[in-house]
């Protein structure tokens, strides 16, 4: 989510990672442990992100066997998808480990399976805070074919970043639960403006709107007037300089589900609905509470379901996904959070345009302002909710490759457009913005379409203009909630949307599989001392 001035379009997504330790957990129920019989009991896992994968492994690390991962698609990782592309790979959902230092989890899995870089590794790396760190090499060209001086930027983006801060430092006790990030921001840009002069006032003006943009791709909101003031600071951020995993991030998932035994996970295994606090007979006339039927007809008993699918999942199919349906807090939670879209268009170039020694791009259309809402074309205009061009990097293994972001619902209308007519609109762009007309076309694209996936239904979470971190906490909250119903914990919640601090990334996520599995490890504490046995 939130960066600081360096690497503000390098935290951009996803899919915008705290870590929670192997062993903590937020408040379980209150009940005693409960004796595992032979078998033990049968969890059922919706979805292979990486918050399923990480349930399933680390139930299966503490004994549990009788697991099953059920994956709509046909494939493993979620959010988290790696694509050959060019000469390399390249990243189609999460891209960066946010804040690589101890205590992340997802920087602690990749170090200890050997994926990371050397540099990663370094101390001063992992010590780097948010705002503190150490200047990109940028470019920025303007909607007038010209270069921009970098110091410029620097400049309007410290204030911006000083701004930044102090909606950080809000508290709900001391905020209107109805203000933006958005509305903030604009009266800020309003009270310094009156110190500009004119000349000032249009360049600057044209910055803070680039700057929003990049903002609106940090969280997949749309307009930061969607994004909700009071609990903004909640989001918690690891200090450490954002890093990639050279073998592409699928390759830390496909070492977490590597002890799974096989046939735990199985693929395009679409979940219909999920019947609750019902009576199912399973094998050995045992009776389990819950049933999980599939697209394919086939169905699955289960003592305890975990739902790790995403919230844009949940805003289109919850009402009819459960039945009984969700209680009431739970339905408006899912209501009252944000999910947005935040997409890339990776572009391949025969040759570099840019500097050899770039590593970002920034987009500048003069004459914007952040003060007024475009009612612009959405065909004709869609591309000036780019936020900018990340180079990605080595450029020996990579090729010539820029990734650029777009939010919002130019974002989604994007998704709609075929790869020749995106193609054609990112020819003249280049054009337009490097001042010449003969810049040779990329010779080939790639471009996420997160929205339009059926699973998932948009990127990521953002707690919106009239919710709160509360609905974070209800959503994760597992069913049945009453502590005195004869069959508790039937339903449990994981996924990014379920961590109300580290919402919106996959170390969020990674930490709500672990979180939910640790009911699972707690309420069957003898499992470990029986597997233990077993063993000797």
């Amino acid at each position: 989510m939130q960066t600081g001035v360096a690497t503000r379009l390098l935290l951009l997504v996803v899919l915008p990672l705290l870590a929670l330790s192997d062993t903590k957990h937020s408040s379980m129920d209150s009940e005693e442990p409960e004796p595992l019989g032979s078998q033990g009991p049968v969890v059922v896992i919706i979805g292979a992100g990486i918050a399923g994968i990480a349930a399933a492994e680390k139930l299966h690390k503490h004994g549990f066997q009788n697991i099953k991962v059920l994956e709509a698609t046909g494939r493993t990782g979620g959010r988290i998808r790696t694509e050959r592309f060019a000469k390399g790979l390249v990243e189609i959902g999460a891209q960066w480990i946010h804040g690589p230092s101890p205590g992340n989890p997802v920087f602690e899995l990749a170090s200890q399976f050997g994926l990371l870089r050397p540099d990663t590794l370094l101390e001063e790396n992992q010590k780097i805070k948010w705002d503190d760190n150490p200047s990109s090499l940028q470019v920025i060209y303007s909607s007038a074919g010209r270069k921009i001086d970098p110091e410029v930027m620097t400049n309007i983006t410290e204030l911006y970043n000083t701004w930044v801060t102090q909606v950080r430092n809000f508290t709900n006790a001391d905020c209107d639960p109805e203000a933006s990030v958005g509305q903030f921001i604009r009266e800020k840009i309003v009270h310094s403006s009156q110190e500009w002069d004119k000349e000032q006032v249009k360049m600057n003006m044209a910055l803070l709107g680039a700057l929003l943009k990049v903002e609106c791709c940090v969280t997949a909101a749309h307009s930061m007037d969607q994004v909700a003031l009071c609990p903004f600071g909640e989001y918690t951020m690891f200090p450490g300089l954002d890093c990639t995993i050279p073998k592409g991030f699928e390759s830390l998932v496909n070492h977490m589900k590597a002890p799974l035994p096989e046939g735990t996970v199985l693929l395009n295994k679409a979940v219909k609905s999920i019947q609750w606090n019902g009576s199912f007979p399973g094998s050995n006339s045992h009776v389990h509470p819950v049933q999980v039927q599939c697209e394919d007809g086939d169905s699955f008993v289960a003592d305890h379901v975990i739902v790790t699918v995403p919230l844009g999942f949940l805003k289109k199919r919850s009402v009819d996904f459960f039945s009984p349906p969700l209680s009431p807090r739970k339905t408006q939670a899912i209501k009252n959070l944000g999910f947005g879209t935040n997409n890339k268009i990776v572009l391949e170039f025969e040759k570099p345009f840019w500097d050899s020694n770039s590593t970002q791009i920034q987009i500048i259309w003069e004459g914007e302002s952040p003060l007024t809402e475009p009612k612009e074309d959405m065909k004709q205009n869609w591309m000036k909710k780019i936020a900018g061009f990340v180079v990605l990097e080595p450029p020996e293994q990579m090729g010539h490759v820029l990734c650029g972001f777009i939010a919002g619902e130019q974002s989604e209308y994007m998704e709609t457009l075929t790869d020749e007519e995106i193609l054609s609109t990112m020819t003249d762009y280049f054009r337009k913005f490097t001042g010449d007309p003969e810049l040779p076309p990329p010779i080939s694209m790639v471009r996420s379409q997160w929205h339009s996936q059926p699973y998932t239904g948009g990127s990521y979470t953002y707690v919106a203009v009239g919710s709160s971190g509360i609905d974070v906490d209800n959503l994760a909250e597992p069913l049945p909630t009453d502590k005195e119903v004869l069959k508790p914990l039937q339903v449990l919640f994981a996924g990014e949307a379920t961590e109300r601090n580290f919402h919106s990334t996959t170390h969020g996520a990674l930490m709500s599989g672990w979180r939910e599995a640790q009911r699972l490890v707690d309420k069957y504490s003898d499992l470990g001392a029986n597997v233990s046995k077993t063993k000797l």
